[in-house]
């Protein structure tokens, strides 16, 4: 008499990184070429769609739906299937990771889980301004759907205070258009206004835009929903068009300026 093994399933949920294709991290990209099942926002697997499994069965889905991929994905999991869960930039970067633990703990999902890391926005975006996350910083999202605006600002009025050089996602959507404005006083409460801000939109794809601003002047520029701000700190400088926070180096050995 033969007993049947079932089949034990994984969800890997993966970054395919900032857009370009030449940075997606290689096993995120093994994982979507193996997955049977992949699953995800109808932008992303179009932005992967050269890197998928031709065989495997697409889930694409709406934004706002993330409820529903991360629940589909932990029940094909769970039912033996390999499923790949794709998320923009980092998993675990204001994405789906930690939804995909939440659901599997109240669900009681005994498939396996893993999560393959991915360049996340502020990495690629701080690639192409320079140099500005050299020192401590803090990443904060102006989106108010699942956090109040309440607790947003009480974060920013913390890192502004504590001369964090800050990362500010989601800047702004049609609708949320005060939110930026609100960023620019708080910050103008604790930093010069001269100080530095980079903002990058669209970082690495083919609709790349750079801008280099002023926290004073940061509103002058076209922000959207695909852009990311950098708030430098009060040492940040600006430095043949590349935004630079030092370290502490030329203190501690005595650097000259050329």
């Amino acid at each position: 008499m033969s007993t049947e093994t079932k089949k034990t399933g994984v969800v890997r949920v993966l970054g395919i990184g900032p857009g370009a294709a030449d940075l997606m991290a290689p096993r995120a990209l093994a994982a979507l070429q193996t997955a049977d099942t992949i699953i995800g926002y109808k932008a992303y697997l179009e932005q992967a769609k050269d890197s998928l499994n031709p065989a495997a069965e697409l889930l694409s889905s709406s934004m706002m739906q993330e409820m529903d991929r991360c629940g589909r994905a932990l029940e094909l999991a769970d039912g033996g299937h390999e499923v790949a869960l794709v998320c923009g930039g980092d998993p675990g970067i204001y994405a789906m990771a930690g939804l995909v633990f939440e659901l599997a703990k109240a669900k009681g999902c005994h498939c396996a889980i893993e999560i393959i890391p991915g360049i996340a926005a502020l990495n690629a975006c701080a690639a192409i301004l320079g140099a500005p996350l050299m020192h401590d910083f803090a990443a904060v999202s102006l989106s108010d759907l699942l956090t109040p605006w309440d607790l947003i600002a009480r974060r920013l009025e913390a890192a502004a205070s504590a001369d964090f050089v800050t990362v500010i996602y989601n800047p702004k959507s049609k609708k949320r258009t005060s939110q930026i404005e609100r960023v620019r006083d708080i910050f103008l409460r604790h930093r010069k206004a001269e100080t530095p801000v980079g903002l990058v939109t669209a970082a690495s794809r083919e609709n790349e835009s750079v801008h280099l601003a002023t926290i004073a002047s940061m509103l002058e520029a076209d922000i959207g929903m695909q852009s990311t701000l950098i708030i430098g700190n009060s040492q940040t400088f600006i430095w043949q068009n590349r935004m630079i926070t030092p370290r502490g180096y030329a203190s501690k050995y005595g650097m000259q300026s050329g």
